[in-house]
Order: C-alpha cells, then structure tokens, then sequence
C-alpha cells in the first residue's frame, strides 16, 4: 500500500501545482498537478499525489511526472497520469502506467438528426440499442474468434473489424493510429487472455463504460466545429469502452512478471504496482507487443459497436445510417503508451508516453493527423457523467508541455461503494428520467455506482485544461438516452 502523501504542493500558477522531487528521496523529477485551489482539496484527499511522487522514481523519466486535472487513485500511476521515459537512458515502461483497461477510449459519432427528430423516439431508440450491443459484466458478442482470427483482430484492429463488414472505411482514417498499432505481437498475449477475448469482441462491458445519444447544446468554436460536421441542435453518439477481459489480462500477466524482474534490471521503486522494465529490453518489447494487441483489441470493439449502433439507429427511423450522417467524429485512446518524439533540453528524443486516464492532444499541424484536421488539431473526446455533459476539444501547440496530452473525463469522486451507500433508497433512473434522460442498465448496482454525483463537474475539469492551454472547447454534449453495463 502506498504511503499517505504528506508534502505541500508548491502553486506555479492558477492551474499547475509542483511537487518538489525534494519531497521523497530517489524522485527523478517533480511532480506536476494540473488543478485549480477548489479541485484540489479533492485531489489531496484522494491520495493520488503519492502515486504521483511516486511515479518520479521511474529510470528514464524525464521532465515531471504529471497528472491532470481528473486525477484519481489507480493501479501504479493515478488515473490521470502522464509520465514519458527517454527510451535511450534506459528509459522504462510500466504496465501500472497503462492499466487494466488498455486503450479503454471513446469515439464520438456524429449524425444529421436533430433533438426534435429523436426526442419522440427516443425510448425505443435507447432499447434497440440496449438490445443489440451487448452490455454487463461477462457480456458476450455474436463473434466468436477462432484462433487465427483472434490473431488477425489483435494485429487489425478497427482496420479488421471494417474488412470484415463492420463499418465503413473512412472509419479507419478518423482513429488515432487508424484503428491499429504497429508492432502488435499476438504471441505475446497469454493463452488465457486469448481466450477471455474470444467472444468479447463488439460488447460494451461494464462500470463506467457506456454507449450515449446526446444532443450538442453549446458551440465555443463554431470554425472548428464546421469542420468537425457539428451543430448545435444536433444529435450524436458517444462510446465509452475499452479491450475488455483480454486487456486485464495482458494487464495481470505482465505486472506480475515484472515485479519479477525488478532485481534483473537493479531498479528500486516504492511502490511495486510501478514494477517496469527497459523499454529497449527482451521483457519491454514483450509487453509492448502484447499491450499494442490489446489496444488493437480495443480498436475493433469499438469499431463493432458503432456498427451495431448504426443498425440500431437503421430499425428506429428507418433509413440506412448513411443517409442519416452517421460519420465517425474521432476515436480516441486513454490507456495506452506510445513510443513518441519530442524536444527534450533541445534534444529530439525518442520518448515512451504514458498516458493513463489522459488524452493525447496533437496541435495543428501535427504530421499524424487525418489531414481534414490537420489545420485544427487533434479532436478530444472528454465524457462525463450520465447527468450532466460532455465535451469535444482540439489539442494546441502549448500541450507539449504534457507531451501533448490532456484529460479524459470527469474523475471520480467517490468509490463505487461509496455510491452505493450514497444512494440506497434512491431510483437513479427516475431522477435521471425527470431530467429528460432515459438510461437503461444491466448490473444490479450500476446505477447506483455510476451516479453523477460520484464524479467531479466535467466542466470544471474542461475549464482548468483550457485555463492551462493545453486544449481547447468546441463544444458541449447533453445526455439524452444513456445505455450502461
């Protein structure tokens, strides 16, 4: 268990505060908290600045570790962590700086329907989508993968899912990476996570994931927006989900090796759950290969279930989803590394990129951009909680302060039994449904787990990453209908 954080967090400006590597010896780097004062009582309370100082251990690191405004307590590396290694000093990764979920992302999925075309259709709309994507706790698809189809969905990605019919394919060109890592290795990946993903492929999962219809109420840059093919009035479809049983168990695997190889390589951590390795060695490119599979994974899930989303929205108004503007916005990972360049001490410097509930922000005119955007930036999917909003960004020159990466939702507040004695006796569903919302739900609990008073405002965790520059608001997303696991 990591230790209580007991330092004082130095105030750099109104939306960055400082842990100063005095603060524990062995810490590489300080520590970088971006937060405002109110946000930040909350931030303490949890802990999370512990994993933070804790991070700075790691060999390689380079800069600061740091942590977005969504911060909360995780596996290893807080949710909201960004930490970077230089791959040539030795540079490590960690799969407690990834997570379970790995490449668990949104997509936003735009349409040329409006709130009057949906709202009186908008029960059975959330029931037709609640019955053809599979949703819960151990949820399965209607494809299931033999072994050398396992392997070509692990190294495809979104790109499979669209050979195989499930999708379109300009779909590909609006993913980050277009649906697929390289370097994929499918023979790094257990047997039995092969066999956890086997039938996972095109279903929601549980928790936090979710599959939303939500109308755009707010234009902060009509410029951009116009390019993105959103409107205000409009209605849109978010998906929230990630690589399933297969990522956790690549996850599992490999943090449990790895503490085994902590001795080989001499590196001394306080706290275990950041076990690592070089990335330049047998055991890093190991884990890379399996990790970049089960982002691959994660890909195609989403991939299907915008396939399926379409073929709901097809039943309901009875048009083809061409013909109603269904285009894929973006898709974006949270949980993942990337091998990336960037100028350290004026220095190019071939970088391993942790982002751990954090978005990746490219500014315009980033060569890795789809080349419609490219004068715009990267767009960020932020999600929030089912009762309030959720935004899309660009990223901006000034993210690569955070090797261009920013925040991915809301953070939560409270643990999931913490919301469950919160709201016994309470129905989330009538309260949310008297704000004009319909939510349908597998798990016993879910609702209850997932109330948006367990999570911080969305907005205000929007308001600190512009305040700091390190994205920008287009526009804002109201729920609608909401379908969880």
């Amino acid at each position: 268990m990591t230790t209580a954080f007991t330092g004082k967090l130095e105030k750099i400006d109104d939306y960055r505060w400082r842990i100063p590597k005095s603060y524990m010896p062995g810490m590489r780097v300080d520590g970088i908290i971006y937060s405002d004062e109110k946000m930040l009582r909350d931030i303490v309370k949890d802990n999370a600045p512990q994993q933070i100082a804790n991070a700075a251990h790691l060999p390689g690191i380079v800069k600061a570790s740091m942590a977005m405004p969504d911060i909360h307590w995780g596996y290893g590396l807080p949710i909201g962590g960004v930490v970077a290694t230089d791959i040539e000093a030795g540079g490590v990764i960690t799969p407690g700086g990834v997570g379970y979920d790995i490449n668990c992302g949104v997509r936003l999925i735009r349409t040329d329907l409006s709130e009057s075309d949906v709202k009186p259709r908008l029960k059975d709309l959330v029931d037709t989508m609640f019955r053809t994507v599979p949703c819960g706790v151990g949820s399965t698809g209607d494809v299931k993968l033999n072994a050398a189809e396992g392997k070509r969905i692990l190294t495809g990605g979104a790109r499979w899912a669209v050979e195989k019919g499930f999708g379109w394919p300009e779909d590909v060109e609006h993913c980050e990476e277009r649906g697929a890592m390289e370097g994929a290795d499918p023979s790094k990946v257990s047997s039995r996570a092969h066999e956890r993903g086997s039938d996972q492929s095109g279903t929601l999962g549980s928790g936090n994931h979710f599959l939303e219809v939500q109308v755009v109420d707010e234009i902060y840059r009509e410029d951009i927006a116009n390019i993105l093919g959103i409107r205000k009035g409009q209605i849109t479809v978010m998906v929230h989900t990630g690589s399933r049983g297969l990522g956790h168990q690549v996850c599992s695997d490999y943090a449990e090796k790895m503490i085994k190889f902590l001795a080989k390589f001499n590196i001394k951590i306080p706290d275990k759950q950041l076990a690592c390795v070089p990335v330049k060695s047998e055991e890093g490119r190991d884990y890379l290969g399996a990790m970049r599979a089960a982002a691959n994974f994660a890909w195609a899930n989403r991939q299907r279930i915008t396939h399926l989303t379409r073929k709901a929205f097809e039943k309901v108004f009875a048009r083809d989803a061409r013909s109603l503007g269904m285009f894929l916005v973006y898709d974006v990972a949270h949980n993942i590394a990337k091998i990336e360049k960037y100028d350290v001490g004026g220095r190019q410097k071939l970088l391993c990129v942790h982002r751990k509930g954090a978005t990746r922000a490219f500014p315009p005119g980033h060569a890795e951009l789809p080349a419609a955007y490219r004068g715009i930036g990267q767009p960020v999917i932020i999600p929030g909680d089912m009762g309030r909003c959720s935004y899309l960004l660009v990223g901006t020159e000034k993210a690569e302060e955070t090797f261009y990466s920013t925040c991915h939702g809301a953070g939560r507040l409270l643990s999931r039994s913490a919301a469950i004695n919160l709201t016994r006796g309470r129905s989330i569903a009538k309260e949310l449904e008297a704000k004009g919302i319909i939510v349908m739900w597998e798990g016993r609990e879910t609702l209850q787990e997932e109330v948006p008073e367990a999570y911080k405002n969305v907005t205000e965790v929007v308001d600190i990453v512009q305040g700091a520059g390190i994205s920008e608001k287009v526009a804002r997303m109201r729920p609608m209908g909401v379908v969880k696991g």
